[in-house]
């Protein structure tokens, strides 16, 4: 029995993003009914290296199908600078609950990039306005491509503004998506004035002071103590939607407000897996403006994983590997 080895070209060949936000969808809805089981996401500091790494398993069952995996995952922002590499970096084993067995062998990063990109798809299509046509990115890094794909799968995105400090990361996003949409650089308050707007930077001082009457927020830069995004009067004036309390009041985009007691559990309106779920209200007739907080879940990578892994595994792709001695 081999194990698949699936780099970055065969999960981009196979894998389809309104798959992944789907099976996304369905991974906070199996969080909701309990059906997951998902440690807490652990971390090594280097600071020595302006970094950490992060250990990520779960095990997820939708009903239809179930998975488990894990993640090892790094977070250095200095290396594209310093390195020639991606500031993120992972791998990923996919196992068959069952036996135990390694089914494949992923690149995280590729998985990474594609369920946070779904994770604020989820979030938008149960937070956000249902006639919003504008996207807002901040941050031109490789993430904002999966944001606008996966966020225009679950609303008629038109036009989007990017905002980055790197005018050559800006116009490399115009240039690989301007033929699909009506993209232009702005500025911090423009992008966070359409009516959805995703920040992905690693901040540590807010630098979203203002966003539209309605707009949706989705909060993914955040995803260790200390980063923060969005100002704190934002954060205060929305409804609050988290991935994850465990992770978000310890390092998600409510983590710095929290911890000085600025907010409050009171502040936190619901868990996202409850929203979809049904269990929990997300935008209303009444809600001005909604923050969804999103730390990234291990379920999420689990069910990544699943599609790319039966998309492979349909299509013929993917390296066969000798990686366990299944001799008894």
């Amino acid at each position: 029995m081999e194990t698949a080895l699936l780099g970055p070209e065969t999960i981009g060949d196979v894998i389809e993003i309104e798959d992944v936000v789907a099976a996304v969808e369905s991974a906070f809805t199996a969080e909701a009914s309990g059906t997951t089981e998902m440690p807490a996401k652990s971390y090594i500091d280097l600071p020595q290296y302006g970094g950490d790494f992060r250990s990520m398993p779960a095990y997820l069952d939708t009903g239809e199908w179930d998975g488990a995996a894990v993640k090892w995952v790094n977070v250095h922002p200095d290396n594209p600078a310093d390195h020639d590499l991606p500031t993120v970096m992972g791998t990923i084993v996919y196992a068959d609950p069952e036996t135990g067995f390694p089914l494949a062998v992923l690149d995280g990063t590729t998985i990474t990039r594609l369920r946070t990109g779904a994770a604020a798809a989820v979030a938008t299509k149960h937070l956000a306005r249902e006639d919003a046509t504008s996207l807002g990115i901040v941050g031109a890094g490789r993430q904002a491509d999966t944001q606008l794909a996966a966020i225009a799968t679950v609303r008629d995105i038109q036009r989007v503004v990017v905002s980055d400090i790197d005018d050559s990361a800006v116009a490399a996003f115009i240039e690989r998506f301007g033929d699909r949409f009506d993209v232009s650089e702005g500025s911090v308050e423009a992008a966070a004035a359409c009516d959805v707007v995703s920040t992905i930077t690693p901040v540590r001082e807010p630098i979203v002071t203002a966003v539209g009457e309605q707009t949706h927020v989705n909060a993914m830069g955040a995803d260790a103590a200390g980063k923060h995004e969005i100002a704190d009067e934002i954060l205060q004036a929305s409804r609050i939607v988290i991935d994850d309390y465990e992770q978000c009041v310890h390092s998600g985009e409510i983590n710095v407000p929290y911890s000085e007691g600025i907010l409050t559990d009171d502040d936190i309106a619901a868990e996202l897996g409850a929203v979809v779920a049904g269990e929990a209200t997300g935008r209303t007739p009444e809600t001005e403006r909604t923050v969804f907080d999103s730390t990234g879940l291990a379920i999420q990578d689990v069910a990544t994983s699943h599609v790319a892994y039966e998309s492979a595994q349909a299509a013929g792709l993917g390296e066969d590997y000798r990686l366990v001695d299944t001799t008894s």
